[in-house]
Parts: C-alpha cells; structure tokens; sequence
C-alpha cells in the first residue's frame, strides 16, 4: 500500500482533523454564493465537502493525484455540483475559477511556486493552508519528538524539519515569489481529541501520512520503542483521555 492511497485510513489519521480547520478557512475566505471553484490537492474531499456546506458554489472540481482518494471523495460526496478528476498539480484543468484552494497539501508539490503561479494564472482568487508540523500540529509534534529522543539518526523524517516554510512567513515567501502582491495569512487552531492513547496510535499504524509510513518502515521492536515514547510524552487524563490541539497556517491571495 502506497503512502496515499486508502481514504478510510487517512481519514482516521487526519482527515477528520481537516474538516473543522476546512470550516473555519473557508469561512475566512467569505466568497460569494454561485462561484466556481477547484480543490487542488482534494484528498478525500474534505475541503470539497465543506465548500459545498458553507460557500453555496455553482460547481467545484476536485483533483488530487491519488485514485484511491479520488475514488474516496466520489463515493462519499453526493453533491451534483461536485465533480473529481485524477489530477496532479502539475496538470490542473484550464480555468477560469473564481477560487483556486488547496488543503494540507502544498508541502507535498515538489514544485510549489510553480504550481501557485498556474493557481495564479486559473484563479481570480487563490488560498491554501498547511499544518504548523514545527509546532502547533501537536498529535505530529509529539511523535516526531519521541522519534528525536530513541532514534536521532532518523530526525530526517521529521515533518517540521522537511516542511520547514509551513508558517505564515514561509506561505508569504512562497506567494510572493509566484507574483502575487498583496499576501494575507492567519493561524487556524482546532482541538484533537482522543479518547484513548490506542485511539491517537490506531491511525499511525495504517501507513497513510509521511509519520505513520515512517513508522511502518521500522521492524517491530523499534516500532514499539517509539510507540512507547510517545506514550511517556503524551498528556494522558485520568480517565484515559488525550486532548490536543492542531494549528494550521493560511493564505490567500488576489490574483
């Protein structure tokens, strides 16, 4: 199984953490009703479904390069407005849009300014948010710290090292070198909560995400050597309860 290919366990590791940080970008970007828009990057069709929610569009075509997340998206959004293609975002549709959107993605495009510059060009508006994988995106934070403290060999493999532009400084560098002027960002902070420790590690063991295919990589002791750190870092509740919070950074942009 590939690192992104399986909607249900993506969805159990962070897709449903995306859905109320989709909420709440999506408000933000406070778009008229009846506009056309492209999900770039659509996953399991989080941000997709939202905008269906929330923004009243006239239609929105989500692209993503993974057929098992678009197979995922087409089976669980029933909207006629909807539509999704296989797509990378090296290849996106001729527009125009009125809103070009990508969610939790960016860090994953090899050629990012590059692909913001044809959002640019497609979009009349263009907006996107990552997570704060150096800090705020604790469930992340907490493992790659154990990850630092049993195996330092393998600090490579930390998101917040490999995805370093993922602040509201580091989006602005990158939609100002795409040539747009005028950068708006803002932080987005959404509780995490686990009802157990079994229930914040389930997710990690399904290979979905740059940490649960780290973890798959590793023979088994050593994945409960992690595990077990994890564990000691995590702020357990008595009643066995983990509660965190997730940040994500956004942007957005008139073209």
């Amino acid at each position: 199984m590939s690192e992104w290919s399986s909607g249900d366990i993506y969805e159990s590791y962070v897709g449903r953490w995306s859905r109320p940080v989709a909420a709440e970008f999506i408000g933000w970007l406070d778009q008229p009703a009846g506009r056309r828009w492209l999900d770039v990057g659509c996953g399991t069709g989080a941000l997709t479904s939202t905008i269906l929610r929330t923004a009243d569009p006239a239609s929105v075509l989500g692209v993503d390069p993974s057929e098992g997340f678009i197979g995922y998206a087409r089976q669980t959004v029933d909207d006629q407005r909807a539509s999704f293609e296989v797509r990378s975002a090296a290849e996106l549709p001729d527009g125009p849009y009125d809103a070009v959107v990508a969610g939790l993605v960016l860090n994953f495009i090899p050629e990012r300014v590059e692909a913001l510059r044809r959002m640019r060009e497609i979009g009349s508006m263009v907006a996107v948010y990552v997570w704060d994988y150096a800090g705020g995106m604790q469930l992340m934070r907490h493992f790659f710290d154990a990850v630092a403290e049993v195996r330092p060999q393998d600090r490579e493999h930390d998101e917040g090292i490999r995805f370093a532009f993922c602040t509201a400084e580091g989006l602005e560098e990158l939609f100002t070198e795409a040539g747009f002027t005028t950068v708006t960002t803002r932080e987005i902070v959404v509780p995490t909560e686990f009802t157990s420790f079994d229930d914040y590690w389930r997710p990690f063991l399904g290979g979905q995400g740059v940490a649960p295919a780290y973890l798959r990589s590793l023979a088994v002791p050593d994945q409960e050597v992690v595990r077990e750190a994890v564990r000691s870092r995590l702020p357990i509740e008595a009643d066995g309860s983990i509660r965190l919070t997730a940040r994500a950074w956004a942007a957005k942009a008139v073209s």
